[in-house]
């Protein structure tokens, strides 16, 4: 496949390729083969197309899609002079650190390789490595950065406001794919705070978005803060009951370690009449804080999956 890119592209193009200079993606069923056939046919299809153009990326981020129900893109352009463009696919087999996924990020701010590699990781372990649909992760997921070669690091009050706008253009995207999920009615925002430090924040919030109790209560609307709680408490982290509460969509169901005598059929509504469920986790007054968002579990998500090679 690269040497038939890195060849087509050189015989367009005053500029020789080498087939070290093609990135090569890709996705499908575990261990079934290319069919290298069509994958020829469509490269000599692609080289007679290509458009260095809006609609040229816009054609590319619908080609990649496989379960998607549609493109998953964005671009920012800072007021300092750069701009940032991406795009994504993944919508099943998603867990935290990503899986079946592909994401291409491109931009015009300079960047040294491990600057590029540095901040690239910063970004995707704020992002993509904090979704998940229904925790299977894959043989493949890749997340690329490409980028303008600096011939030496730039300034590091430059490089912070990129890592920012960065961070945010992947959030962005990375709450996309679970919004996305297979079957999915709700988008799940998990966020963790008060904890003794991150990681155990990050513990608890990669169990409560895992647990699949835990979706099924959401595709029923059913504010089930024991669910939640007990996936907290068997994760590992350390946290005391007693300092603990819950929020589901600023509703308080559980406090300082007891439930508390809220609405229920309030609640319920609130979680059947919105796309995007809240959990608000607090165990204690301590700095560790984390978020992650995952989609509820459906009827449909089994039957897509369940039919998925047959």
């Amino acid at each position: 496949m690269a040497s038939q890119v890195a060849s087509g592209l050189s015989a367009l193009s005053t500029q020789n390729v080498a087939r070290e200079q093609v990135l090569v993606l890709s996705t499908g069923v575990i261990g079934q083969h290319l069919p290298m056939e069509r994958v020829r046919r469509g490269i000599e299809q692609c080289l007679g197309h290509l458009e260095a153009s809006g609609d040229g990326f816009a054609a590319a981020a619908k080609a990649i899609l496989t379960t998607d129900h549609g493109p998953k893109t964005a671009a920012i352009e800072h007021e300092s002079g750069f701009a940032i463009t991406a795009m994504c696919k993944g919508a099943g087999m998603i867990g935290p650190n990503m899986a079946t996924m592909l994401g291409i990020i491109t931009t015009d701010f300079a960047l040294t390789p491990q600057t590029a590699d540095a901040v690239l990781r910063q970004a995707v372990n704020r992002s993509f490595n904090r979704i998940s649909v229904e925790g299977h992760t894959s043989t493949n997921d890749a997340v690329l950065l490409l980028a303008p070669l600096a011939k030496s690091p730039p300034p590091a009050p430059q490089v912070a406001v990129f890592q920012t706008e960065l961070n945010r253009l992947c959030i962005d995207l990375a709450k996309r794919i679970p919004t996305d999920g297979e079957g999915a009615q709700h988008l799940i925002h998990i966020q963790v705070q008060g904890a003794g430090d991150d990681a155990g924040a990050d513990r608890m919030a990669r169990a409560i978005a895992l647990s699949n109790l835990v979706k099924t209560a959401v595709a029923g609307g059913d504010p089930n803060w024991g669910r939640i709680v007990s996936a907290a408490g068997y994760c590992g982290a350390n946290f005391s009951v007693s300092e603990t509460s819950l929020q589901l969509n600023g509703i308080e169901v559980f406090r300082e370690g007891q439930p508390t005598d809220f609405d229920r059929k309030r609640a319920s509504q609130s979680i059947k009449q919105n796309r995007l469920t809240e959990i608000l986790l607090t165990v204690g007054s301590g700095p560790g804080s984390s978020e992650h968002w995952t989609s509820d579990l459906t009827v449909e998500y089994v039957k897509l999956n369940a039919e998925y090679t047959t």
